[in-house]
């Protein structure tokens, strides 16, 4: 396997997808909620080291990073400017608003129309952008019909603040009610080698050409272990259980863009790795049936 301390803009061999048509990005990218402190609030233990980690994704050949206003709240955001601002030309970020803050480790959804409004402004504001590539619902709030929430987005979307709209977390009959309402560029649900709840939303996405973003893509307490699943095939190959199991993501569907998220640069280029690894379609198929 290519060893990404050395190779650069390793993360180009995942291949591209077209986001919502027009932005082409690589398939492997990265997520920002690591990178700031426990319970994802607050500013991280190593300040140094996340931005870091942020400067040498896009080393990496990492075009697309995705983050959330709620990540910190607003710090992800914020060093992201501080690390990459003027961003390099290519580079695509996503970021998500819908839910509110109270604590570490507290989430409560929020889709009122004027929130919404609210923290679009700020993640222009904190990222330094006069439009956002990709503004993610981060969660549908029950209590707010999904045609104000959306609704919402549109109307920025019109103002050029918004240049695609996507989902997170939704399943096929939420995805098919959200698109009778807008364009929708991407999902993203939580799914992995060993948790694939979602996987009727990813058929669907494919079949409508729609970018999957599976968040949590690996759990490396589990797929880390000595004892992982997918330890014997990994050895096969001379790589790690977590670069199999983010291989095997990349090869399960065209249209699926993981993005693994890390606070640690060693982690990262790990992660980034996984981009060269090439498996049979007999592994592939072996992979699913043995995580099933």
């Amino acid at each position: 396997m290519t060893d990404a301390h050395t190779t650069p803009h390793i993360a180009e061999q995942a291949g591209t997808l077209l986001l919502g048509g027009d932005l082409r990005v690589h398939r492997l990218g990265f997520g920002a909620m690591r990178i700031v402190g426990e319970g994802v609030w607050g500013p991280p233990r190593d300040r140094d080291e996340a931005l870091a980690v942020l400067r040498r994704t896009v080393e990496l050949g990492i075009d697309f990073i995705d983050t959330a206003d709620s990540y910190g709240p607003q710090i992800s955001e914020q060093l992201i400017k501080e690390a990459l601002y003027p961003y390099p030309e290519g580079l695509v970020i996503g970021t998500k608003a819908g839910f509110a803050r109270t604590g570490p480790a507290q989430w409560h959804k929020l889709g009122r129309p004027e929130y919404l409004k609210q923290q679009v402004e700020l993640s222009l504001r904190n990222l330094g952008v006069e439009r956002i590539d990709l503004m993610q619902l981060h969660r549908i709030d029950p209590e707010v019909p999904l045609a104000d929430q959306l609704g919402a987005l549109v109307e920025l979307q019109r103002e050029g603040k918004i240049r695609h709209i996507g989902l997170s977390e939704v399943s096929v009959d939420e995805l098919s009610a959200a698109r009778a309402i807008t364009p929708i560029a991407s999902v993203q649900n939580r799914y992995a080698p060993s948790f694939r709840q979602s996987e009727d939303v990813l058929e669907q996405c494919e079949k409508d050409g729609i970018a999957f973003l599976p968040w949590a893509p690996v759990d490396r307490g589990e797929m880390a272990a000595p004892t992982s699943p997918l330890a014997s095939i990994a050895a096969e190959h001379g790589i790690s259980p977590v670069q199999l199991a983010l291989a095997w993501l990349l090869h399960r569907s065209p249209v699926m863009l993981p993005i693994p998220g890390t606070s640690r640069v060693a982690h990262l280029e790990e992660n980034t790795a996984a981009a060269t690894v090439r498996l049979s379609e007999d592994e592939v198929e072996r992979i699913g049936r043995f995580l099933s």
